[in-house]
């Protein structure tokens, strides 16, 4: 058996970014989790050791990634997926599973998606950084869930920086104004029921809006 630690967070009041549980495990030779399927975003980044990825691509296809210390690797919502520890040097690895209104388009900046899974810091010293942050979470669970979604903001810029793949950000999108817009008007009336119609309305007629600035 190995080790780990595993942290929760409890609040669900965050749509922009929101942590789910993180941790670390220790495995054991040929230790595997799946076939299984994720409900958020799962990033792991792998302190030590060696290990094999099974994912599923958007068009069904099965590849296999051979992995070591020093990368980490994403399973997407809805993804199905494997990973199993080498028999001789099997791995350590932290993770963090989240979510939000801003984890796909933070993702893609940082050139992951199911299709491209596995992440390459652009030096060892910036994948140490990375990591250090992912333990950060479990090592301070009791913080505030205020300051863990600042932590997260700040993690995945990070992660977009060191990345050895970095998408560059375009100029900003309609669907980017359409999600600021959306939780904007959400925050302010969380006290009451929405429909999805209502908030849709709210941000079409800001965005035909003559004072809307861009």
């Amino acid at each position: 058996m190995g080790t780990h630690h595993i942290a929760l967070f409890p609040n669900e009041q965050f749509l922009d970014l929101r942590p789910y549980q993180y941790g670390w495990e220790e495995c054991a030779p040929l230790h595997s989790f799946g076939p299984f399927v994720r409900n958020h975003y799962l990033l792991h980044y792998i302190i030590s050791g060696r290990g094999m990825l099974y994912s599923h691509a958007s068009n069904g296809d099965i590849h296999e990634y051979s992995l070591k210390g020093g990368q980490g690797f994403l399973i997407c919502p809805g993804q199905i997926n494997l990973y199993t520890a080498d028999a001789k040097e099997p791995w350590k690895y932290v993770w963090v599973e989240f979510d939000g209104m801003r984890a796909e388009d933070s993702l893609l900046q940082a050139g992951l998606d199911q299709d491209h899974p596995i992440y390459n810091p652009r030096t060892p010293e910036e994948g140490d950084l990375l990591q250090e942050q992912m333990l950060y979470f479990s090592e301070h669970a009791s913080r505030s869930p205020l300051h863990l979604v600042g932590r997260l903001s700040l993690f995945l810029d990070d992660l977009i920086e060191f990345s050895d793949s970095r998408q560059e950000i375009g100029q900003r999108s309609q669907r980017d104004f359409y999600i600021n817009e959306a939780v904007v008007y959400i925050q302010q009336n969380y006290h009451r029921e929405l429909t999805v119609d209502e908030v849709a309305g709210f941000c079409k007629l800001n965005r035909n809006s003559p004072n809307t600035l861009f």
